[in-house]
C-alpha cells in the first residue's frame, strides 16, 4: 500500500474514533475526587476489572505504571499478557492533569494528539485502590496496588459504578498469575 493510501486510512480511522466518541452515551458530570495527590498516585497499579475494549481483549496480568516525564507530563505504560499467545502487549502514552491539580481528572493519549478522559472517582486514603471512569460508559477500571482487592472495596466500587450507569455485569475480571515469591519468607 502506498503512503498516500496509508495516510488516508489513518486519517479516516482517527475521524471515525472522534465521531464514535461523540455519539456514545456520556456519563453524567459526576464529581471526581477533590483531594487528589498525583505523587501518591504514581507507580504500579494492577487492573482488577475493566469494561472490555479492543486494546485489552484477551489480556491477563494487566497493569499500568505511572511516572513523571521531564516536561511535567505523566508517562503511562500499560501492559498485559495475551492469554492465547502468551506474548507481552505494551502501550506507552502520556497523561496530563485536566483542571485543578487537586482534582482526579486526567487526559490520557496513546495516539498522538488524541486525548481521552481518565476520571478518578474513588480512591482509598492510602492510595491502594481506585475506581476510574472514562469519558463514556464504555470505559471503567477497578485498580489495586496488589493483584487483589478486599470484597468491601470491590462492592463499594461496583455499587457506585452501577448507580452511575455502568453495566457492571459486563465487567471483565482480570486474571493475574501469582508471583512465585508470594507467600515465601
Amino acid at each position: 500500500m502506498d503512503k498516500k493510501k496509508s495516510l488516508l486510512l489513518l486519517v479516516g480511522a482517527a475521524a471515525g474514533a472522534v465521531v464514535y466518541n461523540i455519539w456514545k452515551p456520556v456519563k453524567s458530570k459526576l464529581p471526581v475526587i477533590q483531594d487528589f495527590e498525583l505523587d501518591r498516585y504514581l507507580g504500579v497499579w494492577y487492573e482488577i476489572a475493566r469494561m472490555d475494549f479492543y486494546w485489552e481483549k484477551n489480556l491477563k496480568d494487566v497493569k499500568a505504571e505511572y511516572s513523571t516525564n521531564e516536561d511535567g507530563s505523566i508517562r503511562v505504560v500499560n501492559s498485559g499478557i495475551h492469554m492465547r499467545t502468551q506474548k507481552l502487549k505494551q502501550s506507552v502514552g502520556k497523561a496530563k492533569l485536566s483542571g485543578e491539580p487537586n482534582q482526579g481528572n486526567l487526559r490520557v493519549s496513546f495516539f498522538g494528539p488524541f486525548y481521552s478522559g481518565y476520571h478518578i472517582m474513588h480512591i482509598d486514603g492510602n492510595y491502594e485502590y481506585a475506581l476510574v471512569f472514562g469519558d463514556n460508559l464504555d470505559y471503567m477500571w477497578i485498580l489495586s496496588r496488589t493483584k487483589t482487592i478486599p470484597t468491601e472495596v470491590r462492592d463499594k466500587y461496583l455499587g457506585y459504578a452501577e448507580l452511575s450507569g455502568y453495566a457492571v455485569k459486563d465487567l471483565v475480571w482480570t486474571f493475574h498469575e501469582p508471583n512465585l515469591s508470594e507467600g515465601l519468607e
